[in-house]
């Protein structure tokens, strides 16, 4: 058990590899019970939400979600986050779901940008939130998922969601493999929980977590991103919507200025040439000059280490990274290293 964002979170149950091994093959839970889920209730919902978000929830349908930064006034990342658009006759018309470690701030943000709207934030501190992923996944769990929720669930796309009652499933993922998020009310997802792992899904703690999301290139708050780093130097321009050019959301101005002046650093991907672990903030060099290793570690899948960097814009190729005081070589390439199961670099 380890502190995590204020929580006693368990790192591993037994053998961290072979957590990571199971989910790429076979299927692993995840308790993410420390992510804040928050309700957004209000006939300005909407409004807000494209206020707020640099993505634009008017693009979604009931029963859709997207993936977003929550922006300052400077283009600096608060949070990273996904939001759903509620299916008809829900409680609630939006549910999004942030980060532990920044749950107090991020709520606090809200707060202070709903001035003005008709609105209201409900976080759900009440639910059990449980990541189900592995290529058998969804199989092996859709038995435990209530009668009710079964069908809808395992017809769902990518970035979509059902529910029914108090039960939820998300088809998203922090792996690069398939599954789900249920969320269940407390009883009901620990009832959850002991029928998963009675079928033979496998628990799983924050290392296999971190490895797993590094090889599927994907964005850790806090280190691959923050408040001093804009989306557009953290790999995350895609998840910025600039039309409708009206709409206002906050730090568009000075992404607005960023992306006319060009971005000087890009996120890239690298994967060490020898013997050896690159870790979070060591020195990378480029001929286009120096970088830092945001996110790195050891690849259960590909057997080397692998890393998240950000970098001068013009590096590519090979390239130096400082470890304990000595060069190694390496080379940059664009992530994902792995997803569903697949190795796609050589």
């Amino acid at each position: 058990m380890v502190p995590f964002g204020g929580w006693d979170m368990p790192l591993h149950y037994g053998s961290q590899l072979e957590e990571h091994h199971r989910v790429r093959r076979d299927a692993g839970i995840f308790d993410v019970s420390h992510m804040l889920v928050v309700d957004v209730a209000g006939a300005d919902a909407t409004a807000w939400l494209r206020r707020l978000l640099a993505n634009d929830v008017a693009r979604l349908v009931p029963g859709q979600a997207l993936y977003s930064c929550m922006l300052n006034e400077e283009g600096g990342v608060i949070d990273d986050l996904i939001a759903y658009r509620r299916v008809a006759g829900a409680a609630t018309p939006f549910r999004v779901v942030v980060n532990a470690g920044t749950s107090d701030k991020d709520l606090a943000w809200m707060s202070a940008a709903a001035a003005g709207f008709d609105l209201a934030l409900q976080p759900r501190r009440d639910l059990v939130m449980l990541a189900v992923q592995g290529p058998r996944a969804c199989e092996r769990a859709a038995p435990l998922l209530p009668e009710s929720l079964r069908a809808a669930a395992l017809a769902l796309e990518p970035f979509h969601a059902a529910e029914a009652g108090d039960a939820f499933v998300g088809r998203t993922g922090y792996t690069g493999e398939d599954g789900w998020e249920v969320l269940l009310p407390a009883a009901a997802g620990l009832a959850f929980w002991d029928a998963a792992l009675a079928v033979g899904i496998a628990p799983c703690g924050l290392g296999a977590r971190d490895t797993l999301r590094l090889e599927a290139g994907m964005n850790l708050y806090g280190q691959d991103m923050d408040e001093a780093t804009s989306p557009l130097v953290s790999g995350l321009a895609w998840t910025v919507a600039w039309e409708p050019a009206g709409r206002a959301f906050i730090g568009r101005g000075a992404l607005e200025r960023e992306r006319a002046a060009g971005p000087a650093q890009r996120l890239a991907g690298l994967v060490l040439g020898e013997r050896g672990v690159m870790r979070r903030g060591q020195r990378v060099v480029t001929a286009a000059g120096d970088g830092l290793v945001t996110s790195g570690g050891f690849s259960p899948t590909m057997n080397c280490s692998i890393a998240l960097a950000r970098v001068p814009v013009a590096a590519a190729g090979a390239c130096e990274v400082e470890i304990r005081g000595a060069l190694r070589p390496a080379r940059l390439l664009r992530p994902p290293f792995v997803r569903h199961g697949r190795v796609l670099v050589s």
